[in-house]
């Protein structure tokens, strides 16, 4: 019986068992590329040409990513993507001209929808995962048309604190406008209110580079965010409380990483209590959460810009 019961142990491990991967964009191949943690086995599983993919998530018991792609920025021909784990059965959940140019992308696992920041549109955006019903939660554009030209009122990067109920985005403003700024408000537009006059949007932090994508360290009550503007305060990885009103004081941001060439995606492994990063330079970094154990694990890869880590189940290479 002892024998018979440590087999179905191993059994039951063995089909528990994850593999970690990271999936990174690259905007200057079109392509979406794969790695493991450390680097090693990078390898193209999506190559789409130049549609510029920005933000991608991965919802691992699905077996699906999603990604972003710009497309052109004059142009209404925003879109977003899917594909199995393997790169294969690509298809669009938003069409081209669903989204104006869509960025960082978020994955709302508990209610499957998909959140993302448009940039020249001027929004904040979400749709279920096949791409049905796609709704504005909040414009920024204050009756500017489309595609709007004002970059302080272009979203970039977003973030979701599901149970707490808050999306969270930037406005990067100018290249080193020293006008940066990063909000929140509520994931649902309040009653009697539109998105474009919602009255629930706080100003977290101002006065920020060039802050582009967000992560949310929900347990710890920290933001994590990418900055490419110019050193010292750019070109870094930046870390701040969700709550900066709370306690003594509004605290300023951490600088936990630097010399970034013109940073852009960030993922958290909070599992592993590390972060992973990527710049338009073309390399993959990683580091712990505090900034120290840095990695350069990529290099000379071209322009990347979103990256996301997954734990997937049972997953082969």
């Amino acid at each position: 019986m002892a024998v018979k019961s440590s087999k179905s142990e191993i059994k039951k491990t063995t089909a528990m068992a994850t593999t970690a991967r990271l999936f990174l964009l690259s905007i200057s191949s079109g392509q979406v590329l794969s790695a493991n943690p450390d680097g090693s086995d990078l390898k193209p599983i999506v190559s789409e040409g130049r549609r510029l993919p920005d933000g991608i998530v991965v919802d691992a018991e699905a077996g699906h990513l999603y990604w972003t792609n710009m497309g052109n920025p004059t142009a209404d021909d925003g879109s977003i993507e899917r594909s199995d784990l393997d790169g294969s059965n690509v298809t669009h959940i938003v069409p081209p001209g669903g989204t104006f140019t869509p960025k960082q992308l978020q994955l709302d696992e508990k209610n499957r929808k998909l959140y993302w920041s448009d940039r020249e549109g001027m929004r904040i955006m979400r749709a279920n995962l096949d791409g049905s019903k796609i709704e504005t939660l909040i414009d920024t554009s204050e009756g500017d048309a489309r595609p709007g030209k004002d970059i302080r009122k272009q979203c970039v990067g977003i973030a979701l604190d599901v149970e707490g109920r808050k999306v969270y985005w930037t406005q990067k403003g100018p290249d080193n406008g020293g006008d940066g700024r990063i909000f929140r408000a509520n994931l649902e537009i309040p009653k009697g209110q539109s998105a474009a006059n919602r009255k629930d949007i706080e100003l977290l932090y101002e006065g920020l580079p060039e802050p582009i994508d967000l992560e949310l360290d929900l347990a710890n009550r920290t933001i994590y965010w990418t900055d490419r503007g110019d050193p010292p305060r750019g070109n870094t990885v930046n870390r701040a409380p969700m709550d900066p009103s709370q306690g003594n004081g509004k605290k300023e941001p951490e600088i936990v990483f630097g010399h970034l060439e013109e940073g852009i995606g960030i993922a958290l492994d909070l599992k592993g209590g590390r972060m992973f990063m990527t710049d338009l330079g073309g390399s993959v970094y990683s580091a712990n959460l505090d900034g120290s154990n840095k990695k350069q694990l990529l290099f000379v890869e071209g322009n990347l810009t979103g990256i996301a880590y997954a734990e997937i189940p049972g997953l082969t290479r």
